[in-house]
């Protein structure tokens, strides 16, 4: 059997999805699209079903990505049993979709949830009058704190066992329950066709016939591909004075909608408008006293408001990424992992024991010594990285989970206008001080091929990934000059080739809209549930990288290829007023940013503070890694992807060499 989780972006899939599935979920993209899909298993009573999590949606007729894949998954997967998750209080812009579903014959639980913001309002929602309205059932939720996810479960349990028992099978969708006088009310012509349908269709698909005419009424396109032959030339031999045309060789190449009908999505989307405000009517009551200002109001003013957003987006930039992450992940936990666990402990006694049992002096240096996969790699990936992305992730599930970065995303909307962005953008940058790599996947969110290459330039050029954002935070923390100087020249840096790149860019200003979800204090379990999913997924793919990067540095050493390519890279490092020694930092930063990151850590005490600072520069500024390089690729295509990484590596350098000679010249060291 198999569940699909459905309903619009931040109404809470996600929380309930976990709750239901537990720590047994698998995250992986839809075929031929970057849009993620969460699966996971759950054990429901004595039934085994299969759980997927479909992306935010508004529509069975798609507008973006997100709503295509949710589409596709309804039309291909066969689902028992469908968990339509609302936000409560906004019920009226939910039952749109409920009704859609509903015409396209899927067996439908409508999940109330964030109750409590409906409790808080004062509302009145009468759930029984709801479930015999619609002929469905109902239940309230509150997904953050786990309230009524028991009965859910329940109500699941017992709409499986009844389908099951009505159809004499398991995995069989039951018998659609619709209450016939909650129909959407639609003009004539619809009505017309909708009569006419049903003699048109022959085969039976996933959706009803219903569902499939009033979607080639709104002028969906992708939907005739699926038909068959026969029934794809009766439909269109029925619509097509209203909405399409053929080819004269009888083959669908387009549907071209008739001017007359440019209103008919329209009049879709009002009919079953109408149709749930009519039923809400008796349904949903108001509270005849206003309460006065959200509880959260005053945050809401404070974190839009550009006078008070800003310095309350400093704050928490202090409080999470200086003092979290890079005081206490990449500061203390660092410290005492590095110093005390491998340095005095680990490292010794791994170095005595392959001296021990492994006679052969190269196989001795591929294991252990200076540049070991046990001493060197796994130390990196352990001691190094897996504090710092820890910390991090942490602090980005926690504002995740409290509805502050769409806040941030339409506080800094007209910032980033002035780069070629829009507030949209802020998710895929956020995103990048995690992993560089994951970011420029998410790139594929934003609207315009503009904003995807201008944001994937930014990435690569100047947002470090959180283990080298968090090893410059603790090599600089201590010299705040050093620190403000890094973070205004990668700004800088940022910002002039941004604006560039949106001039030189044909197409318009994106445009920004966003839905913001209520702000609410986060849950620790849910923040604990991202934070150690994301930490594993990614100790999972850096630690075979860190063993290959062990490997092809000691095959470097082996051969004396590494020698020379730290040979020729020498000269750059003095034009930088950096020692020699410091170039195999940035070779290992190609292989991995955390890499070369956790060497300059290693190095820290043979640098004054002045080449601490230009080392963290032109490390933040260098190429990005090799995975990143080849998400570049996959994204953005080969041609674009090797434009921005040849214009970085030479931008790098240039603007490290002029401002290790301006600190020279100001005397700071």
């Amino acid at each position: 059997m198999r569940i699909a989780l459905v309903g619009l972006p931040n109404v809470g899939k996600s929380v309930i999805f976990n709750w239901l599935t537990g720590r047994y979920a698998a995250v992986s993209n839809y075929p031929g699209t970057t849009v993620e899909v969460s699966r996971g298993d759950a054990l429901l009573g004595s039934i085994a079903v299969e759980v997927v999590d479909t992306p935010g949606t508004y529509s069975l007729l798609p507008s973006t990505e997100e709503e295509a894949v949710t589409r596709r998954l309804l039309w291909m997967e066969q689902f028992t049993l469908l968990l339509h998750i609302v936000d409560t209080k906004n019920l009226e812009r939910s039952l749109p979709l409920t009704l859609a579903l509903m015409e396209a014959g899927f067996r439908l639980i409508l999940v109330l949830n964030m109750y409590d913001e409906v409790e808080y309002w004062g509302l009145a929602v009468d759930i029984e009058n709801l479930s015999r309205r619609l002929g469905i059932p109902c239940v309230p939720t509150i997904g953050t704190s786990g309230w009524g996810l028991r009965e859910l479960e329940e109500l699941v349990t017992q709409e499986l066992l009844q389908g099951e028992a009505s159809t004499g099978m398991v995995g069989s969708s039951g018998p659609v329950r619709i209450d016939t006088s909650i129909r959407a009310k639609y003009s004539p012509l619809v009505r017309h066709y909708l009569d006419r349908a049903e003699q048109t269709c022959s085969s039976s698909y996933p959706f009803s016939t219903k569902a499939i005419i009033l979607l080639l009424l709104e002028g969906d396109r992708e939907i005739l591909s699926w038909l068959s032959p026969r029934d794809r030339a009766n439909l269109l031999a029925l619509l097509r004075k209203e909405v399409c045309r053929q080819a004269n060789s009888g083959q669908v190449t387009d549907l071209r909608p008739d001017p007359r009908s440019y209103s008919m999505p329209l009049a879709i989307a009002e009919a079953r408008r109408l149709t749930g405000a009519g039923l809400l009517a008796d349904v949903l009551r108001w509270p005849t006293q206003w309460r006065g200002p959200s509880r959260h109001q005053w945050l809401d003013n404070l974190t839009l408001n550009p006078l008070t957003g800003l310095p309350l987006l400093g704050l928490i930039l202090y409080l999470l990424l200086y003092r979290f992450v890079g005081s206490f992940g990449a500061g203390t936990l660092v410290d005492f992992l590095d110093r005390e666990v491998f340095a005095n402990l680990f490292n010794p006694f791994v170095n005595h024991l392959v001296n021990h049992l492994i006679a052969s002096p190269p196989i001795q240096e591929l294991l252990a010594h200076e540049f070991g996969i046990l001493t060197l790699g796994l130390r990196y990936a352990v001691a190094v990285v897996f504090p710092i992305v820890t910390t991090f992730f942490a602090s980005f599930a926690f504002l995740e989970d409290s509805g502050y970065l769409p806040r941030l995303a339409f506080l800094l909307d007209r910032v980033f206008k002035a780069i070629g962005l829009s507030g949209r953008a802020v998710i895929p940058l956020t995103l990048g001080f995690g992993c560089g790599t994951m970011a420029t996947l998410v790139t594929r969110t934003l609207e315009t091929r503009r904003e995807r290459i201008i944001a994937t330039y930014i990435l690569a050029s100047a947002i470090p990934c959180s283990a080298q954002l968090g090893v410059i935070l603790a090599l600089l923390s201590h010299h705040p000059t050093g620190l403000a100087i890094w973070l205004l020249a990668v700004s800088l840096v940022a910002f002039t080739a941004s604006m560039l790149l949106s001039h030189l860019l044909p197409g318009a200003p994106p445009r920004f809209i966003l839905e913001l979800p209520p702000l609410r204090w986060p849950t620790l379990r849910n923040v604990w549930r991202k934070t150690a999913t994301r930490v594993s997924w990614y100790f999972m793919e850096i630690m075979p990288l860190f063993i290959l990067a062990s490997v092809v540095i000691w095959l470097g050493r082996t051969t004396g290829g590494l020698q020379a390519v730290l040979a020729a890279m020498s000269p750059l490092m003095q034009r930088l007023g950096l020692p020699p020694s410091l170039a195999h930092v940035f070779l290992y930063g190609f292989f991995r940013r955390d890499y070369g990151a956790a060497g300059l850590y290693d190095m820290q005490d043979q640098l004054s503070v002045a080449q601490l600072t230009v080392a963290a520069v032109t490390l933040t500024l260098f190429i990005p890694c090799i995975a990143q390089l080849i998400m570049m690729v996959k994204e953005r295509g080969l041609a674009i992807a090797l434009t921005i990484f040849f214009s970085v590596f030479p931008i790098a350098f240039l603007v490290g060499m002029l401002l290790s000679r301006l600190l020279s010249l100001l005397g700071f060291v």
